[in-house]
């Protein structure tokens, strides 16, 4: 029952990451582009779809408050601060989708407030994965970090490269959603952002060797955890010749695959623990009584339909947008 809901928090996490992932990187490349008529295509690439992202992050909530209550406890005690100001973001810039319809003169306040609410939100994201890597500071099992024990330079900088990553499968899935303008600006930004991507991971690879990071005996110890970089760099080859020929259909399946890389990386590299070096899996899992009783509601229903709609609802809303009036 522990490895079930390990699995479901797993999938859970990579979906969000993969969905609203592309959905953020859109909202800051929103802010990069002056013209109206391009930002309505790039709304109505994501309009039927972005809410729907979201709810990927209730579900790993969720998970890991019912069945990793230590888990769960710990990360907001010791990110109270980034996580309150990540759902700031997600919710300033889900107002301001709605309202810059709303408006003609104001659409300027709102349209920054997407563009900012989305880099934001991603900048916390990935300073909250660039500390958790760092290795959070506990004293006798507890989080000793005080309320600023996550602000690091290498954070910060894990911050900046998630935005660049976001980014980079936002433009992706414009490539594949959207035609003319925006798709042809979208072909230009990818190999900047990639080529970004690409110094951020050697920046942090040189970083991880220099401080000797805990993580680094891990890829010692376990050489097969080399597959994932390998599948990465695959894919990167594979994205890089879909763009020189302008092949619609491969970017943003690639960028995700090299997403999927980097999670099951960084997963089986502190595998067994839920937060790096500290806390197991099994210290952090409820009592079996609790998982199973998760088990009929959330494992059994709820996620399976979640899934479900989804794959609806991508399936339903394939194909190319327009630039026309958009969801309303």
């Amino acid at each position: 029952m522990v490895m079930f809901w390990v699995a479901i928090l797993a999938v859970s996490t990579l979906l969000y990451v993969l969905l609203d992932g592309f959905d953020l990187g859109i909202g800051i490349l929103f802010g990069l582009t002056r013209s109206e008529e391009r930002r309505r295509a790039m709304l109505n690439a994501v309009a039927p779809i972005w809410d729907g992202n979201e709810t990927w992050l209730v579900v790993t909530g969720v998970v890991l408050w019912g069945a990793f209550p230590i888990v769960y406890a710990t990360l907001l005690s010791a990110f109270y601060l980034p996580l309150v100001v990540m759902l700031a973001g997600l919710i300033l810039r889900g107002v301001a989708f709605e309202f810059r319809y709303k408006t003609e003169r104001a659409r300027w306040i709102w349209d920054l407030s997407f563009a900012g609410g989305s880099l934001v939100a991603a900048f916390m994201q990935g300073l909250t994965v660039g500390a958790l890597v760092e290795g959070l500071p506990f004293t006798n099992g507890q989080y000793s970090g005080g309320d600023f024990g996550w602000l690091t330079p290498f954070a910060v900088l894990c911050g900046v490269g998630l935005c660049l990553g976001y980014a980079l499968l936002g433009a992706c899935w414009l490539v594949s959603k959207c035609n003319a303008e925006v798709r042809d600006a979208a072909y230009r930004q990818i190999p900047v952002l990639a080529i970004g991507v690409l110094a951020f991971l050697l920046i942090v690879f040189l970083h991880a060797l220099a401080e000797h990071l805990p993580i680094m005996n891990r890829w010692i110890e376990r050489p097969y955890l080399f597959v994932f970089p390998a599948i990465g760099a695959i894919a990167a080859i594979v994205l890089t010749a879909s763009i020189f020929r302008h092949d619609d259909r491969w970017p943003f399946s690639m960028v995700s695959l090299i997403f999927v890389s980097a999670f099951g990386t960084l997963a089986l590299s502190f595998w067994p623990y839920m937060i790096p070096f500290a806390i197991t899996i099994d210290d952090a899992a409820a009592p079996h009584s609790s998982l199973a009783f998760m088990f009929w509601g959330e494992g059994l229903f709820v996620f399976p339909l979640m899934l479900l709609y989804t794959i609806v609802s991508y399936t339903v809303f394939r194909g190319k947008v327009g630039a026309a009036d958009g969801h309303h």
